[in-house]
């Protein structure tokens, strides 16, 4: 008897759980975004999280938990829930955790339930209005005569931001000194400010600033020059030959949600990467959605998995950790 009381709440547990998948979503989901809000990650998602939330027909709530380069945000939706209600959009710091820091308390690929791409975002090296050198060539001479002296500003260790920097001392063979940030956003205020000198960073955050001539633009980190911003070079154009860096988005679920909760979301995704508000906005930003066939569950896996291997070794070979 006993076992038949067993299967029959195990069943009605299962008819509940399938319940709750074809009801999903049935309150508000939250986007985690790990960094200070006013950044380009925080852009690109509440660009995304608007015309999600149409498509799912509840409101997508963005928030900001920043902090050690993306991990605290990381962490927090690793142990969240695994029912939908929780996502989490992240950027090529996903890929690169891994390898700077020492100590994680989730695994970047089998904590995660991927849900797909978002967009590839180009980088500009700016600098305050008012920093004296006039083109790229002049910006590296300079801070290699004024190493001590100029600040760089960074979103944390493992941001984008600081990656591009990283990349850059080693390629002019120059170390400064850093002033990290729990965002761009924040840092973006200072470089605004005139409290900081220089940042490489995404144009989501940078080109707004640039038109308005509040900050300089010295480079694109691209192969091509960026079609919203036409008149700056790309760093190989202004002196730094092979040196490019764009940065990625990609939308994540706990691990373990159920696939049908993930579907769902993955469509939802790409539904709003063909809207027509986003598209027009990520070109004024600088960026444009990923295709389709990218902004999937399985597109996602094999390039996160990709990029893990490939920064991993340049990562360790810098010698650069965090604790």
């Amino acid at each position: 008897m006993k076992i038949r009381y067993i299967a029959a709440g195990l069943a009605l547990v299962a008819s509940a759980t399938v319940q709750a998948q074809a009801n999903y979503p049935s309150k508000n989901i939250t986007m985690v975004v790990p960094f200070a809000a006013g950044g380009p990650t925080d852009t690109v998602a509440r660009l995304i999280a608007q015309s999600m939330g149409k498509t799912l027909n509840q409101t997508v709530v963005v928030e900001n938990v920043g902090g050690a380069g993306g991990t605290i945000g990381a962490a927090r939706v690793a142990k969240a829930d695994p029912d939908g209600y929780t996502i989490f959009l992240h950027h090529i710091g996903q890929s690169t955790a891994p390898a700077l820091y020492r100590k994680l308390s989730y695994n970047a690929i089998d904590s995660f339930a991927p849900i797909g791409l978002v967009t590839d975002v180009p980088m500009t090296f700016v600098a305050r209005k008012d920093f004296p050198a006039k083109d790229f060539k002049e910006l590296v001479s300079y801070v290699k005569a004024n190493k001590n002296k100029v600040t760089y500003a960074n979103a944390g260790v493992g941001s984008a931001s600081h990656l591009c920097g990283m990349l850059f001392m080693s390629a002019i063979g120059t170390e400064l000194t850093t002033v990290p940030y729990k965002g761009t956003g924040p840092a973006m205020n200072d470089l605004l400010g005139g409290q900081v000198d220089i940042m490489c960073d995404q144009t989501t955050n940078t080109t707004s600033h640039i038109k308005s001539g509040k900050i300089k633009a010295y480079a694109a980190t691209t192969k091509a020059r960026v079609p919203s911003l036409p008149e700056i070079p790309t760093t190989a154009e202004a002196g730094l030959a092979d040196f490019q860096v764009a940065v990625w988005h990609g939308l994540y679920a706990p691990k373990n949600t159920p696939k049908p909760v993930v579907d769902k979301l993955a469509g939802a995704l790409q539904a709003a990467l063909k809207d027509g508000t986003v598209k027009q906005r990520f070109a004024d930003l600088g960026t444009e959605p990923v295709a389709e066939n990218r902004a999937t569950p399985e597109a996602l896996g094999t390039f996160l998995k990709s990029e893990i291997d490939k920064w991993s070794p340049i990562i360790k070979k810098a010698g650069v950790y965090a604790d």
